[in-house]
């Protein structure tokens, strides 16, 4: 994709409706798995062309900001945060390089559409309806797309991600495979309690997974090692938004991350 593309507004509106189309197709065709519970896996989300050109427009570290964890062995030893992010709305693009522009306006665009969460829901009705009944379809989700870069150092163990959550998905970025063994790791629980490592999801070019947050969702990540020079991804997050509370929470958050954003840009103290 020519990364001029999106500044023109009927350009961009054409682009954003092609890639849309795209990426709710790729839902449509992904694998399903059971094991150890129900979830997507993708072999190529994006058409190879946009997948290139957001490869040539990643961002540098010196662009993304900390993520809001706090766990302490997110920080490494000289106090540099294992994972820092971009969200992809246009209120954090606008701060990118003006050639990086376009194409994650774009890119984060889609991800926001309802074509997409609409195939997400279609594709993980299963779960969804054992979590939210048979009203599942119509219960609001708040997407947040967010850039993500981990470093070596960063982890995560097995968890299964706040109720606020009703759809967890991670595209993988890599600009080759030679790291496929550092993907997430998917658990099952036995009756005693105990957690097993029932799969891997392979951190391959333009692939990914998705599935239904609930109880049984158990993930985690092995820590990255210093083999690794960056393990970058989207993760792209449906928050539950059904209520008032929900509903004022999502947009709340936003428009708070936004802020503390603005007030880093203007004191210099972006993220290293």
């Amino acid at each position: 994709m020519d990364q001029s593309v999106g500044l023109r507004a009927n350009d961009r509106a054409r682009a954003v409706a092609d890639l849309t189309a795209f990426v709710a197709t790729s839902i449509d065709a992904a694998r399903a798995s059971e094991k150890p519970f129900y979830h997507l896996e993708f072999d190529r989300v994006f058409p190879e062309d946009v997948y290139n050109a957001m490869l040539a427009a990643m961002p540098v570290t010196a662009d993304y900001r900390r993520m809001s964890g706090r766990r302490k062995e997110d920080v490494r030893a000289d106090g540099t945060p294992t994972r820092v992010k971009i969200d992809l709305f246009p209120e954090y693009i606008r701060s990118l390089p003006a050639e990086k522009r376009p194409i994650w306006d774009i890119v984060g665009r889609a991800l926001c559409s309802r074509e997409v969460h609409a195939a997400f829901v279609r594709r993980l009705a299963p779960e969804l309806e054992r979590r939210f009944g048979g009203g599942y379809a119509d219960v609001g989700m708040y997407p947040i797309p967010v850039l993500t870069r981990d470093v070596p150092g960063y982890k995560i163990l097995p968890h299964t991600d706040t109720h606020w959550k009703g759809i967890t998905v991670q595209l993988y970025l890599p600009r080759d495979d030679r790291h496929v063994n550092i993907g997430t790791i998917f658990h099952g629980r036995g009756a005693d309690g105990n957690l097993s490592r029932d799969a891997q999801m392979r951190f391959a070019r333009n692939s990914g997974y998705a599935f239904a947050v609930n109880d049984v969702s158990w993930h985690s990540a092995d820590p990255v090692g210093n083999d690794v020079d960056t393990r970058d991804s989207i993760l792209l997050t449906y928050f539950v938004d059904a209520g008032p509370l929900r509903f004022l929470r999502n947009r709340g958050k936003r428009i708070g991350n936004f802020v503390l954003n603005e007030v880093r840009q203007v004191t210099g103290q972006a993220q290293p």
